[in-house]
């Protein structure tokens, strides 16, 4: 049995009570068709909170529509604050509602799926100080194999949008300032992209992120719900996130490409001593391309102003 599940044989460090003493913090728990898995980590977390003490906490549980008796099993842990989605919304939209209900200042994502060790918990609060969210940084990760090549190409997507360094792009294991949340709340979706989306906000926001290495534990039971069509949906999302904060990355790459080929055929022109209609059409496109990059950077600046 992982020991997220086994409170008695949890071996902190000593100074953990000292690190979260006087924290206030609301645990936000998506939970989605996970029966058996989504009330036993709850249980632990709320066993594991209780033991730390000096930490003032609410755990705030969002069934989101679970056709299983996920909302049956949750209602029987004491001690939570639970709310039942009518149907099924989403991972974000599960997260938006939690956080809406949230009364403290530091927000700390923690997915249902017996996953996130509560044993890690206290290190992202060393960072409250000077980071604005913690994320953990999945090692070992054990998502199938099959998807890790996927997942490789999104995070170097990623990578080069953001111009940042990602070691895990859409981690549920984080602990947010609600209020920085609440500032790109209106920039996140329903859909389990919420956690790319606002990692990338904060990069592109300049508010400053902190990874911590921890190792997950497997799924209790079930499977995970990302299918591989929500690769390309995350793939459109880092786009799109991307020309939202800069339009530049995307654009001006594709004016360089033309404008090389469009100086290639240029050359060839100038020697054959004739302009070919497909010199006119890539310097035609290269122009509109590169002042409808210049516009979308202006818009981007006036659009992602971030309400205080």
């Amino acid at each position: 049995m992982n020991s997220t599940h086994k409170d008695e044989e949890l071996i902190l460090p000593n100074n953990t009570h000292d690190i979260m003493r006087g924290m206030k913090v609301s645990f936000l728990v998506p939970v989605y068709n996970e029966d058996k898995a989504g009330p036993t980590a709850v249980r632990a977390l709320k066993i594991f909170l209780d033991k730390l003490g000096g930490v003032e906490f609410e755990i705030i549980v969002v069934n989101d529509g679970s056709s299983d008796k996920s909302a049956e099993n949750l209602a029987q842990v004491s001690g939570i604050r639970l709310i039942n989605h009518p149907y099924n919304k989403g991972y974000g939209a599960s997260l938006k509602t939690a956080m809406k209900a949230a009364q403290y200042d530091w927000v700390f994502f923690f997915d249902g799926d017996g996953q996130p060790r509560v044993e890690d918990i206290p290190q992202f609060f060393k960072y409250t100080g000077e980071y604005d969210m913690i994320v953990g940084h999945r090692i070992n990760s054990t998502s199938p194999i099959l998807r890790q090549p996927g997942k490789k190409l999104l995070l170097f997507l990623a990578n080069y949008m953001a111009d940042k360094h990602i070691p895990d792009l859409n981690s549920g294991f984080r602990l947010i300032r609600k209020s920085d949340m609440q500032r790109v709340r209106h920039l996140l979706p329903d859909s389990f992209s919420l956690t790319t989306t606002i990692t990338l906000a904060f990069l592109k926001a300049g508010l400053n992120i902190k990874y911590l290495p921890i190792t997950p534990n497997k799924r209790m039971t079930g499977n995970s719900t990302v299918k591989p069509r929500h690769a390309v949906r995350m793939f459109f999302l880092i786009l799109r996130t991307i020309t939202l904060f800069s339009p530049l990355r995307v654009f001006m790459p594709v004016v360089v490409f033309l404008w090389a080929v469009l100086g290639l055929s240029l050359v060839y022109d100038i020697y054959n001593v004739h302009i070919t209609n497909t010199t006119v059409v890539l310097f035609m496109s290269s122009l509109i391309i590169f002042f409808f990059a210049m516009i979308a950077d202006q818009i981007s600046a006036i659009r992602r102003e971030i309400k205080p």
